[in-house]
């Protein structure tokens, strides 16, 4: 099957990557030259990297890098079998971009969006045949993410959600099924990582590089909150939690953080603009972390039992499986473990405890436990 790729930005080139690795045939197309010319020259860099440490031959590098045809015209993924679109979060763009395909593509090609926060459904409507269009949601960078999230829309045909399951799964990729709701899995869970760290520096109680030490020295994790903000982008990760916060009629849980703004409205947007919460500069000196373990233990947990009742909501209102939730933090946003599986380890009861603590102290419905955690406290139930 050819596959056809729209968009040649970061995640675009990755997908053909993956793509022509797994050895398809790929139409990467971008409005931009510049855009086009510059995704060639990186897979290039890229693949000799990969022929020098001996990852690669020099002749797989060679059938991946020719397996990939860059073109300006949409009209190239004619003969196409699956479309992977992956073009900015914007919806009104997304929806007239999927009506021309529609036309341009053949009947029974699939058409997948790569959106990370955006209705599927709303891209769906777009389509006179709403029932071949799906979200296939890759992780950054695509090449070395193993997690892809299948995303069917209400409209979505269940042969439709087979085949793309099966295929990305042939690709290498550990896939999950999530439900059509503002942030799937991944994007949902993970908000409290951000939200409650900004949180608490915004409280005066800890600094960002404290708060980092705490999550990767105490938690585990392989990064903190802050360092992760500063890599994706102060301006994307914004972006995303307004998304969600709107999308959920700013429920409380999701609502955004005036820190992050005033950081993306000053272009502080981290590594790429070499500030964010850290100064990227060549003779930065890079902040020390308090090592206060009563302090870290305290910032571990309010954000950890954030995390796990954010899982167990998405479990609650049926957003994917409890074994795919659990898969999708530690094979999306590499988590040293499920948060499901976390709870059980910490105690429900504690889970709950923790979160009526939180509720009681702020008198904030941010903080409200998920009715599934009392449940299974009452009755003394375990995720697994």
């Amino acid at each position: 099957m050819k596959i056809a790729i729209l968009g040649a930005g970061a995640m675009g080139s990755g997908i053909a990557q993956v793509a022509s690795t797994a050895g398809h045939k790929v139409v990467l197309c971008d409005i931009h030259d510049a855009a086009l010319e510059r995704s060639s020259k990186k897979l290039d860099k890229i693949m000799n990297r990969l022929v020098e440490k001996g990852r690669v031959t020099r002749e797989k590098a060679d059938n991946i890098i020719a397996g990939i045809q860059y073109t300006t015209k949409m009209e190239d993924f004619a003969d196409c079998g699956l479309l992977i679109e992956a073009v900015v979060e914007n919806l009104d763009i997304k929806k007239k971009i999927f009506k021309q395909l529609e036309v341009i593509m053949a009947p029974d090609a699939i058409l997948a969006t790569n959106t990370s926060s955006l209705s599927v459904a709303s891209i769906a409507a777009a389509c006179e045949n709403a029932g071949r269009v799906i979200g296939i949601h890759f992780f950054n960078p695509a090449p070395l993410m193993k997690l892809v999230e299948i995303i069917p829309a209400i409209q979505t045909d269940t042969k439709v959600v087979e085949q793309a399951r099966s295929l990305i799964d042939a690709w290498g990729k550990i896939t999950v099924l999530a439900k059509d709701t503002p942030g799937f899995i991944v994007n949902r869970v993970a908000r409290p990582f951000y939200g409650e760290a900004l949180r608490i520096y915004e409280e005066g109680l800890s600094d960002p590089a404290t708060i980092d030490w705490v999550m990767k020295e105490l938690g585990g994790f392989r990064m903190g909150p802050f360092e992760l903000m500063d890599y994706i982008g102060n301006d994307i990760n914004y972006t995303v939690t307004e998304t969600v916060f709107r999308s959920f009629w700013y429920d409380p849980r999701y609502k955004p953080s005036f820190t992050q703004k005033r950081l993306s409205e000053a272009g502080y947007l981290g590594r790429k603009s070499g500030k964010g919460y850290y100064d990227y500069s060549e003779n930065a000196v890079k902040p020390e972390p308090n090592k206060d373990k009563i302090l870290g233990e305290k910032i571990l947990w309010r954000i950890l039992v954030m995390l796990i009742n954010e899982a167990a909501d998405a479990l609650y209102l049926n957003i994917a499986s409890r074994e795919d939730i659990d898969l999708a933090m530690t094979k999306g946003v590499n988590y040293p473990k499920g948060l499901l599986k976390w709870a059980d380890e910490k105690g429900i009861q504690t889970c709950v405890d923790a979160m009526d603590a939180l509720h009681h102290e702020y008198l904030e419905d941010r903080y409200r436990c998920s009715p599934l955690l009392r449940k299974m406290a009452r009755e003394g139930e375990c995720f697994f």
